[in-house]
């Protein structure tokens, strides 16, 4: 079975063609990342506009370079949820433009599953049972999957996305959006153990980022001297280049211990656990990575969001029994959780 995968939740306009959820034919991501390092973010009405001007030509390079025709596209499947909603709306109405026009089935994905499935687009596959952690700049969760389709919601954040939290202490340290890659970058020059910075006292498996965000800003405030009252814009103007990456160094290695922990406590809760499962884009994380040495994590290129894991996630949908959507009235849900 060949799918046409479109993925456009937030600032990646991506669509790629897949074979039987596992063999990518192509993949083409075009990232909006240039337009909001200006900014520190991403604004939304932006990046609605910048999906309506790539998508077309982004869908048509997916099959140009997976050499096939529509008459060799067996289904379309899109994101439909959770993400930005004018993101949303632009890759949604295009699915279901396309599906009509070609007499396709469309298959309505959730944004998370579809990382998830990012992990069978390589030789090597986890097993079911399996514990997933997923995290973005959006989510944080610990999802417990029995099999395909089976999605249970074991842990999640109470406030930030550990993303969020990598964004947030970048721009305090005055590094570039986005913040997992520029955090990475300077970590690399830094002292992991100059700078000790707390765990949070959640219990169970939740997690929470907000007050290691603002343990980094207070220490950082305490290091150059200056009261709480201080702006926060101005304190890279500081610091060290040294300060920077000791405190890069110092964070990330706090947050790979936090996420790592609640993950061996997952795993003492539930010891018939086959395969862990590392999916979305702060997986890149090459300490993350090193820490986990056993888990399943996907290619480095298919960690942040692509057309290619929406493929895949929908294909396992369909041979679990799932229905196709209606593409005269699929509707787009910013928020809506994996288990609905």
């Amino acid at each position: 079975m060949i799918i046409l995968g479109i993925e456009t939740s937030c600032d990646e306009t991506a669509a790629a063609v897949v074979r039987d959820g596992r063999e990518i034919l192509s993949n083409v991501v075009v990232s909006q990342i240039d337009i909001f390092a200006e900014y520190g973010g991403v604004i939304p009405e932006v990046a609605a506009r910048s999906h309506l001007e790539a998508m077309m030509p982004v869908v048509s390079k997916a099959l140009s370079d997976a050499s096939c025709t529509w008459d060799e596209i067996d289904a379309i499947a899109v994101t439909h949820a959770p993400g930005l909603l004018g993101s949303l709306l632009i890759g949604t109405l295009t699915a279901r433009t396309l599906a009509i026009l070609h007499s396709k089935p469309l298959y309505a994905v959730h944004h998370l599953k579809s990382h998830v499935y990012a992990n069978w687009l390589s030789d090597d596959v986890p097993s079911f049972p399996l514990l997933a952690l997923v995290i973005s700049g959006g989510h944080t969760q610990i999802l417990w999957i029995q099999k395909h389709n089976q999605f249970e919601i074991i842990g999640t954040t109470r406030d930030d996305a550990v993303g969020e939290c990598f964004d947030k202490v970048a721009k305090i340290l005055g590094l570039p959006y986005p913040g997992g890659p520029s955090i990475a970058k300077a970590a690399l020059k830094g002292d992991s153990s100059k700078y000790k910075l707390p765990h949070p006292k959640i219990d169970g498996l939740d997690f929470s980022f907000s007050g290691l965000k603002t343990a980094v800003l207070r220490t950082v405030q305490k290091e150059v001297g200056v009261p709480i009252s201080y702006p926060s814009h101005k304190l890279k103007e500081l610091l060290s280049g040294q300060q920077v990456c000791d405190f890069a160094a110092s964070f990330q290695k706090t947050a790979v211990e936090i996420l790592c922990e609640k993950l061996e406590k997952a795993l003492e809760m539930y010891p018939e656990t086959q395969s862990v499962v590392v999916a979305g884009g702060v997986s890149a994380n090459s300490e993350l990575r090193k820490a986990l040495p056993e888990a399943y994590f996907p290619a480095a290129s298919l960690s942040g969001d692509n057309g290619a894991m929406v493929a895949a996630a929908a294909y396992f949908e369909i041979i679990s029994g799932a229905e196709p959507a209606d593409p005269y009235a699929l509707n787009i849900y910013p928020r809506i959780s994996i288990e609905k």
